[in-house]
Parts: C-alpha cells; sequence; structure tokens
C-alpha cells in the first residue's frame, strides 16, 4: 500500500502553521515516545520542559513566568479560563472578550460552565470601554488578543489588564499566533508591559517548532496551583496540564527550535515576512482591492468570494475573515516568489 504523501506548503497561504525547522524536526523525532505527563519517570523530557518554559518567558518578558507546554493554542486558552474560574469566588462566572477572540473561547466556555461576553472591536481591535460595560462582580477573566487571527491586530493589553485589577480578574493575552514576532515590535502585550495573569503562546506556529507545541504561561506558580490534580498511579503525585499522556516531541521541537533561533533569528523572519506582507499589501492595493493595513504579517483584502474560490481552484490555499475578506498569512515558508507567482495568478481573473 502507498503511502499518502503529506501537504506541500508551496502554494500555502492561510495556515498559522509553517514547516519546522531542521533542528526542531530531528528533536521531535528523538523524543517522540517519551511523556512530559510523567515528569518524575521521563526526567529527561521534564528537564527540556524546564528550559522551554526559560526561552517562553524570555520572549514573553517575564524569566520567571512559570507553564508548560501545551497541545496548542486551544488547550492552553481552555487552561487559562479554568485557572480564572477555579480561583474565582462566584457561582457564575463569566468571561470578557472581545469579538475578535479565538472561538478556542466559546469551546472553552462551553466545557467550563462559564458565560461568554463578547465587546465589539473598534478598527478590529478591543475597545477597553465597550469590554467595561459587560463587567461585573462575577468577571473572572478579560480577554486580550496580540495578534488575531483574521487581522492580525493587537488589543490595548496595559487597559485591559487595568480593567481586569479593577474587578479582580484576570487578564489572559492570547498571543498564540503573535507571540514570536511581537517581541521585535513597538507593541506592549506581554508580562513586562501590563499586570498579566497569563498568556498562551505557541512555539508551533511562527516559532517554527513542530506540531504540537503550543504554550501556557502564568504569571506566578500559585495560579498553575489552581489547575492541579492528583494523580497516585504516577511516580509523579500530580498533574496541572488538561491531557494525560502527551509527547515529548513538542517539547524537544520547541526547545530547539527557539535555542536555534532566538533572537535574531526570529527577528530576521520577521523583518522578511512583515516586507512580504507590506509588498503584497501595496500589491493588491495598486489593483483596487481594498486592504486592512497590515500591523503584523498578516493581509487581508476585499477579493470577492467568487475570486477566492478561483484561485482555490489554482492550488491557492486561501482563507476568508468573517467579513468574506481574503486572508493571507506570511508566514515563514511564504516567500515573495511565492507572492509574486500568486499576484500573476489574480491578475489572471
Amino acid at each position: 500500500m502507498q503511502l499518502a504523501e503529506p501537504q506541500e506548503f508551496e502554494r500555502v497561504l492561510s495556515s498559522m502553521c509553517t514547516e519546522p525547522h531542521p533542528a526542531a524536526r530531528e528533536a521531535a523525532e528523538r523524543f517522540l515516545a517519551t511523556n512530559p505527563g510523567d515528569p518524575d519517570t521521563y526526567e529527561s523530557v521534564a528537564a527540556l520542559e524546564d528550559r522551554a518554559m526559560d526561552l517562553l518567558g524570555e520572549v514573553t518578558g517575564h524569566p520567571e513566568a512559570d507553564g508548560y507546554v501545551a497541545s496548542g493554542g486551544t488547550e492552553a486558552n481552555v487552561q487559562a479560563v479554568r485557572i480564572a474560574r477555579n480561583r474565582a469566588d462566584t457561582d457564575d462566572p463569566n468571561l470578557v472578550a472581545p469579538v475578535s477572540a479565538h472561538f478556542s473561547f466559546t469551546k472553552a466556555a462551553e466545557v467550563l460552565g462559564v458565560e461568554l461576553r463578547t465587546a465589539p472591536t473598534t478598527d478590529h481591535r478591543a475597545d477597553p470601554g465597550a469590554m467595561a460595560e459587560l463587567v461585573d462582580e462575577d468577571t473572572v477573566c478579560l480577554v486580550a488578543v496580540a495578534g488575531s487571527t483574521e487581522y492580525g491586530y493587537v488589543d490595548p493589553v496595559p487597559d485591559l489588564a487595568a480593567l481586569a485589577n479593577e474587578v479582580d480578574a484576570l487578564c489572559h493575552v492570547d498571543a498564540a499566533w503573535g507571540g514570536f514576532v511581537l517581541p521585535f515590535t513597538d507593541h506592549e502585550w506581554h508580562f513586562g508591559h501590563a499586570d498579566v495573569d497569563t498568556m498562551t503562546i505557541d512555539p508551533h506556529k511562527i516559532g517554527q517548532a513542530a506540531i504540537p507545541a503550543g504554550g501556557l504561561m502564568v504569571r506566578s506558580q500559585d495560579l498553575l496551583d489552581e489547575l492541579a490534580i492528583r494523580t497516585p498511579y504516577l511516580e509523579s503525585t500530580s498533574q496541572v496540564t488538561l491531557t494525560g499522556t502527551r509527547s515529548g516531541a513538542g517539547v524537544a521541537s520547541a526547545v530547539a527550535a527557539m535555542e536555534a533561533l532566538w533572537p535574531e533569528g526570529y527577528r530576521e523572519q520577521y523583518r522578511t515576512s512583515m516586507d512580504n506582507a507590506e509588498w503584497l499589501a501595496d500589491q493588491l492595493a495598486a489593483r483596487g482591492h481594498d486592504v486592512v493595513e497590515p500591523d503584523l504579517p498578516l493581509v487581508a483584502a476585499d477579493l470577492s468570494v467568487p475570486m477566492t474560490e478561483q484561485l482555490r481552484s489554482r492550488g491557492w490555499r486561501v482563507s476568508k475573515t468573517g467579513a468574506d475578506e481574503m486572508r493571507v498569512v506570511c508566514m515563514p515558508h511564504v516567500t515573495r516568489s511565492m507572492l509574486r507567482s500568486f499576484v500573476a495568478d489574480l491578475d489572471w481573473y
């Protein structure tokens, strides 16, 4: 029986994942069968997870941060809401987020029995005033997005963190995609910029680790303790992760990628990707399309739905925003040559 071949990346413009760094690929294979869910048995991968947290702490402005390597942004976001719910003194918890928040917060609310309240945005960013109108004494968490999945925009994190403090709620920042480009911008988004309590940041996106390698970061150990349950039959006596058994491949590949690329490799990649996004935005605007000005390496433009479908028929993997704009994510595998070919096909129509 012939084995199936994986998707090639040469025409993938919609994904927030990319080809892993060679060092990450090799590390993932070596640690594939280890289980960081039982750190007292698998000590070497447990030590690597500590190293991953040290490196992610450097990226997110908090060298003393704690956390773990999750399966991805969805798990990390669910866990952040779980922390907020568990520490709160209310029987009717609610979560306040901008409408631009990732759909994983809808999952979190349903699974955890937390009411999700969403506020309108202004220019695709969270509006602190609109969010303040939804906050009450049962609010357990406010969400800020640092690199939204539709437009790559960054919310006013310090303002939302201050609002969370006012009502004794946690402030969670979802930087799943943006976390590995934001250090090279002027945005205020991390633990060092504001009273952020928890954060999602995914090495398996722009960080170029192998899937699955998400990240949940917490400001202090006591927040992580809100997740702890007893594990009586393991060598390790408690566990804070959502999944039990998990492959050490993600942990090892995250460390390998960050050690190879942080910070200069990521800085260079950000510059290249941002240049590509700005070039594509200019090309689309020159052809008469309304373009959402890129803030991070993501371009949205008002191409018609039929045109988007025609591009897909030629092999281009493109997606749409909720407003039906075409969306292109300039990930590390997206080259200028690739974008030139895309624009040439666009001109065909």
